[in-house]
Parts: C-alpha cells; structure tokens; sequence
C-alpha cells in the first residue's frame, strides 16, 4: 500500500511535463494498493505479537521480492520495458540501490518514469521494512527481528527504547541529507527536477541518473557537492545522529569511519598518480575524477564523470578492487563494508600473536569493545561466503557466454550494489547486451547482496524448512 502511494507521485510530473503516461501510473498504483489492501484484511485476523527470527528471514527476503515484482508495473504500463528479464533487472537494481542499467537511452524516457526510477532508489536505500517500522508500530509484526535482517551489521545498537523510534531517527537522518542536498544542487544551477532525481539517487547510494552522461557534463561544484554526499551516505547513519546530538567523541574515535576516509585518501592519490603519469588529464581534473570515482565505487553509488575504463589498467584496477571494499555498515551504500574487513585483519594479528604467545590473552576490540569469537566467526564466515558467491555468479555467467573480464565485473558490481562494472558492463555500455538468464542470475544476486547473503541464502538450505 506504501508502495501504491508512492507510486501517485509519478503523476504529478506526468501533468507537469504534459506527458501521457497519467492513467498508466494510475493503474499502477491502483493495482499495487489494492493488492496490498486485500493481503492485509486477509490476513488481519492472523496477526501476532512477534515473528520469530525463521518467519523474519522469509518475510524481508519475500518483501524485497514482491516490492520488486509490484515495482515494475509502472515500466510496463507506460511501456518503457516489457520484455521480463529487462523490467526484473531494471526494477531489483533500483529497489537495491544498485544503479545497473538496460536502458541505452535514458534521456529518451517520459520524466514521471525517470522520476519513478530514482524513487525506488530512495524507497529502497534505507529499506522498506526499517520504513513500515519507523511509520506502521501497529502491525504489531516483530519489529526489532525485521529491522535486525534490514540493518544488519556487527551488533544491533537502539538509538531509542522502542525499534520504532531507532527506525524514524535514521528516517530522519536520511529526509535531512536529501533535503540538504536538493537545496545545495539547485544552488548550483539544477533544475529542481534534476535536483530531486540525483538526490533520491545520491543519499540513497544508488546511481540511476537523468541524463547518459550520469553526472559529467555538470558543473564542478555540482560533482564536488555529489561527491560530499556519496561519502556522507557511505557512512554509518548512527554516526549522523550522533554527531547531530553534538556526541563528537563517538563519531570522531569511530575505528570504522577512519578506515573508510584512510582508503578514499590513498586510492584516490593512486588512481590520481597514474592519471597525471599517463599525461591525459590536468592535475585538477585528474584529481576530481579520481576522487569522484572512488567514492562513488566504495559508496557503492555508481555514478560516473567519464569511462574509468578509458583510464590506465592500474587505475581501474584499483576502482575494481574497491567494488569489494564497500561502504560503512549503517549506511545505506552496499558491498562487503569496511568493518567486516578491519575485523578480519584484527583476527590475523591475533592469530599471529597466539602462534608467537600461545598462552597469551588477546582479544580482538573494535572502538574500545571487545568482540566474542561468535560474531568474528559470523564475519569471517560471510567473508568466505561472499567471494564463493561471487565465483560460482561469475561462473553461471561465462556458462551463459560471457568473457571472464565482463563476468567478474558484473558480479562484483551487482553482488556489491555499485552498478557499472568492468568488460562489457562499463560506464558507458550497460547490461542490455547480457544474456537473459543471466539478468535474472544478477537481479538475485542484487537482493542477496542487498541482504548481506545470509538472509535470502538460508532459505535454499534444508535447515531452514526443518520443523
């Protein structure tokens, strides 16, 4: 029913440009709420006070499935994408926030679906259940687990006593950056259409843009401020709520924001380095792009100034391997996140500690806390479950007749939430030429991805179905 309602919204700038797509987005959204109205009167009788953790892996991964579905009705009825495999792929990378593409052209979409697009990016950047647990309490449907498998992360920290009230604070946190970001962008000279798109796509980490060129025939300081907020969006939104509360020490001594803004810096003056040796680019715009890229890859955004691939093989190598970097946990970027990898080279050292001191106590801390051996062993092991995922996703790819470059890098970016790849789903070129099966292959990937792989995963295992 939210998702209806959002969909209204669609056909105010169907009015606004004069376009003929009103009674598509009507039917829509017509179909979407009354859908969702029938599934709730009929199941109302059959509401509980909380769902246990098994019933709350199903119910986030089968949202994010039927939010999906529900979702490509606007494509469809305006007739922008019809055939499935384009309008699943389309529509799962925009309600992950990944930002992949089929479309060749978007500058040749009416604006109320290129408004549509970039409002599945917001919808899903900060997740659709943490937004029915910050505004609907009364389902009564066990909020602290489904907002638990949303934002998951290293522990589960309340910012109030009730999920609820967390939920609306990082909601508030997340209107607050979009609206500062509308503001500074139509400052710049946007259009507050483009402003209000870029934003959705921006805070929500996403990359879907208006224009073919994503964001690089704007202004410098349209790509600066961009570039601000993409970093702001990689980082924990717990971190913004502290740091609004004036809890300086907290977000300043954060081991995790550090680590984040330490590999910005250095691969930012690497990719940097060999634009400038390789003697194409200024020392100003080597370093804009260098920096544009890499935090639009690490912030899993997406968005691009230019084809990174046109660049030395050092320099997208680099923008490569950050596709398995990540951004901050909290945050509403994607990927592996940078804690998951600070706690991983901690539990090295320790282990090289206990081979030189056997009898020795060493535990491994993050931000001053000590860490149990269950929660290290729970990262370590989605470690090792994220790159056998992404070999046997890249596997299934080259089956399908995909060459090795293009395969790794479509994985990499989908599985990781970042959306241009390397091969032949670069900046420029998308993922219209990808096989069919393939594109259902990385739409799945996109929402386990999206539910860091655990949460979709158990479900194909027989554990999960034992009584």
């Amino acid at each position: 029913m939210i998702l209806g309602a959002f969909m209204l919204l669609n056909i105010i700038w169907a009015f606004v440009y004069n376009e003929n797509t009103v009674f598509a987005h009507l039917w829509a959204s017509a179909i979407t709420i009354i859908s969702g109205l029938a599934l709730y009167l009929f199941t109302k009788k059959d509401d509980s006070e909380e769902l246990l953790l098994k019933e709350s892996y199903f119910t986030v991964t089968m949202v994010w499935v039927i939010i999906s579905l529900f979702s490509t009705l606007p494509y469809f009825f305006t007739g922008t994408l019809t055939h499935f495999p384009d309008l699943l792929f389309e529509t799962v990378s925009g309600i992950t926030a990944t930002g992949s593409t089929v479309l060749t052209d978007v500058e040749a979409l009416p604006n109320s679906v290129l408004f549509w697009r970039s409002m599945t990016h917001w919808i899903g950047g900060m997740g659709i259940i943490v937004l029915v647990v910050a505004i609907l309490p009364l389902l009564r449907i066990g909020g602290y687990n489904l907002f638990k498998n949303e934002a998951s992360g290293i522990s589960y920290e309340k910012l109030a006593p009730k999920t609820a009230g967390t939920a609306k604070r990082l909601w508030g946190v997340y209107l607050g950056l979009t609206l500062a970001l509308i503001i500074l962008l139509l400052l710049g000279g946007m259009t507050f259409f483009e402003a209000l798109n870029y934003s959705f796509s921006t805070i929500a980490t996403g990359g879907f843009a208006i224009k073919n060129s994503s964001v690089g025939e704007y202004s410098a300081y349209i790509q600066y401020v961009i570039i601000f907020f993409m970093f702001l969006s990689g980082v924990n939104f717990y971190l913004h709520y502290y740091f609004i509360k004036g809890n300086f020490k907290k977000v300043f001594r954060n081991v995790e924001l550090k680590t984040y803004i330490s590999i910005i810096l250095i691969s930012t003056s690497i990719v940097g380095f060999f634009l400038i040796k390789n003697g194409d680019y200024s020392l100003s715009k080597s370093f804009r792009d260098s920096l544009f890229q890499v935090v639009s890859i690490i912030s899993t955004t997406g968005f691009t100034t230019t084809n990174y691939l046109d660049w030395p093989l050092a320099s997208w190598s680099v923008l490569f391997l950050l596709m398995f970097v990540g951004a901050s946990v909290g945050s509403t970027g994607g990927g592996v996140k940078v804690i998951r990898h600070i706690v991983n080279f901690k539990n090295v050292v320790v282990h090289f500690k206990k081979m030189l001191h056997p009898n020795s106590v060493s535990l491994l801390k993050i931000n001053g806390e000590a860490l149990d051996d269950d929660k290290v062993n729970s990262i370590i092991s989605f470690l090792v479950l994220y790159m056998l995922t992404f070999i046997v996703g890249s596997i299934i790819l080259i089956f399908l007749g995909e060459d090795l470059l293009t395969s790794v890098g479509a994985v990499a970016a989908n599985m990781g939430g970042v959306g241009p790849g390397i091969g032949l789903v670069g900046p420029e070129a998308g993922y219209s030429e990808i096989h069919n099966a393939g594109k259902i292959t990385l739409s799945i990937l996109m929402i386990a991805g999206r539910l860091e792989l655990s949460t979709v995963i158990i479900l194909f295992t027989s554990i999960f179905w034992k009584n």
